[in-house]
């Protein structure tokens, strides 16, 4: 895996036919999903990982199967950034990341961080009123409109940068 800048992802995939980003968010226990459309539009929600420290080459595993099933070239992982300190869920984060990579089962994947202060608080505050009866189902759904929340985020703002740039 190899940090590129939000710019340089969004140009690299817009520049190869059929292609889309995974959007992640990363948390204790799960990792939420979601996928953009082909043309790195609109995102929508897609799975969710069971995130386990003893599991990480399967989740590798399991990245380098939809990297191939869904034509994905990179991914928007959400990170929360606060200017003043650094984190405890950055900081899982990016260990999350260097497990993955130290797997070398994908080796080559860009991928950016993207900021993801309050998405979850926003998607809880949007899915509450559904009233969803079991907490699992609620966790998870919370987990991938979250990944949605991150890579909406980051289309809209990569879609509106290149935009600005070509005018």
């Amino acid at each position: 895996m190899k940090q590129v800048t939000a710019l340089q992802l969004f140009r690299d995939v817009a520049n190869k036919p059929r292609s889309r980003l995974l959007g992640l968010d990363v948390g204790d226990k799960y990792v939420g999903l979601a996928l953009s459309d082909f043309n790195n539009q609109i995102a929508s929600p897609f799975s969710v990982l069971v995130r386990k420290k003893s599991n990480i080459a399967l989740m590798a595993s399991d990245f380098e199967c939809l990297i191939s099933q869904y034509s994905l070239k990179g991914f928007v992982i959400g990170i929360p950034f606060d200017r003043h300190r650094v984190s405890a869920d950055a900081v899982q984060v990016k260990a999350f990341i260097n497990d993955l990579s130290s797997t070398k089962k994908l080796q080559g994947i860009p991928y950016t961080y993207w900021n993801e202060r309050f998405t979850s608080k926003n998607v809880e505050l949007f899915l509450k009123p559904l009233d969803l009866y079991h907490p699992y189902h609620s966790k998870t759904m919370l987990d991938k409109f979250a990944a949605v929340g991150i890579l909406q985020g980051y289309l809209d703002y990569a879609n509106r940068k290149v935009k600005l740039e070509t005018e």
